[in-house]
């Protein structure tokens, strides 16, 4: 097969000879009508304005299975029309013009055959009817994808649904075993009441996060071998398991020289001596407290915790104030051994600072403690507790761990 060369004076023109002169060497429908509609763009202005094209096409020689050439020529531009990759099918630069290489199928494949026999003029109608036949196959085919794609990622996102639910409840399986595991080991460290005749005795527990509630607000109470009842109330510094194991030494610690015979206005001393060797970066209050249940005496000393809450039986209150510097601060040790006396129906209040400090005034905090434990003091002794902290935390702009823990002396005579 030649070059063709046509000059062409219309849209019709142009397209009819571009469609047969592609059909005849053997173009794709899809890729012929890209060319025929990229040709008409860039002809369309000059032909409107009444000037020629000139459209020349040379075929590959029979059986090479090269490209087929097309080059379009616009007179009337002294330079290639621009925005060429933006065309249906991308077009080179070319001397007032653009120029075309188009892929022809393998030459030993089946090709298909115009809608209309006769050789070199098919009908240019067939011709588009083919094209638009093929697009709309194409675009069938398309659309089957699509949907295709669509379901598979509709099974894919059920499959991503069922692994994060999965996922989801494995997660809450965890937080509970968790939860369980940290409240098994809360219930090692904090013993439950003592049950001595002549006292009641109760304690609420709250952890600054609930995620993690175990903290460095520990107590321990026993009772020693002459009866009185020993309570001990420690705040480490921090919060989490590092705290914990903090406080938990200086329970254990206060507990073993209690037991030994150590005056209770020696016991944060010595604590404090005993455990400087091995954690210094240490520092709890401790307040550690002595009750004889039979004539109600109560002995109190203190290192550097908040003072205890004495609640008489009518209403009154009292704080009981006792210098002194706990664990890891400077001189450690009670400085004073407070006295009084738990007649029956009287309540003490231990607490932590988390209890009075949750707001921005530890004054205040103390002012409202007070007027709380007067309230509930009537209540069941187990309730006590949890009515002070509920009260004491309506709102809360410090959480940090609380302890409160009351010790009532029994109405009746033992």
């Amino acid at each position: 097969m030649r070059a063709q060369s046509t000059t062409c004076r219309s849209l019709d023109e142009l397209r009819t000879t571009l469609r047969r002169a592609a059909h005849r060497a053997g173009v794709e429908p899809d890729l012929r009508s890209r060319l025929v509609l990229s040709a008409s763009r860039l002809a369309a202005a000059d032909l409107a304005a009444g000037r020629a094209v000139s459209l020349e096409v040379v075929p590959p020689p029979r059986g090479t299975g090269a490209d087929l050439a097309v080059r379009l020529s616009l007179p009337g531009r002294a330079e290639p029309p621009s925005d060429l990759d933006a065309l249906p099918l991308p077009a080179l630069p070319a001397p007032a013009g653009a120029a075309w290489t188009v892929p022809l199928p393998d030459p030993g494949a089946a090709r298909r055959p115009a809608a209309e026999p006769g050789g070199d003029r098919p009908d240019p109608v067939a011709l588009l009817e083919e094209e638009t036949a093929f697009l709309t196959e194409r675009l069938d085919r398309l659309d089957r994808e699509h949907q295709r794609l669509k379901d598979e990622l509709a099974e894919t996102n059920s499959g991503v649904l069922a692994l994060y639910v999965q996922l989801e409840e494995r997660d809450e399986q965890l937080r509970k075993a968790h939860g369980r595991m940290l409240r098994q080991l809360e219930d090692a460290l904090r013993p439950p009441p003592v049950e001595v005749p002549g006292l009641e005795m109760a304690v609420r527990y709250e952890p600054a996060e609930s995620h993690a509630p175990t903290g460095g607000d520990l107590y321990d109470w026993f009772t020693l071998p002459d009866g009185t009842v020993h309570i001990t109330l420690v705040d480490a510094l921090g919060h989490g398991l590092t705290s914990t194991r903090g406080a938990l030494n200086v329970t254990h610690a206060v507990r073993t020289l209690a037991l030994e015979g150590h005056g209770l206005e020696t016991l944060v001393a010595r604590t404090a001596d005993v455990l400087a060797a091995f954690d210094q970066e240490l520092m709890a209050t401790v307040q550690v407290v002595r009750i004889d249940p039979r004539t109600g005496e109560l002995r109190l000393a203190n290192g550097s915790h908040p003072p205890a809450l004495l609640v008489r039986r009518d209403g009154a209150t009292r704080f009981l104030e006792a210098a002194g510097r706990g664990v890891g601060f400077p001189l450690p040790g009670s400085e004073v051994l407070l006295r009084d006396r738990l007649d029956p129906g009287d309540l003490l209040v231990l607490y932590t600072d988390g209890l009075t400090e949750s707001r921005r005034d530890p004054c205040e905090g103390e002012q409202r403690l007070a007027g709380a434990a007067r309230r509930h003091r009537c209540l069941p002794v187990e309730e006590v507790p949890g009515a002070l902290a509920e009260e004491m935390h309506t709102v809360i702009l410090h959480p940090d761990d609380t302890v409160a823990l009351v010790v009532r002396r029994a109405r009746r005579a033992y």
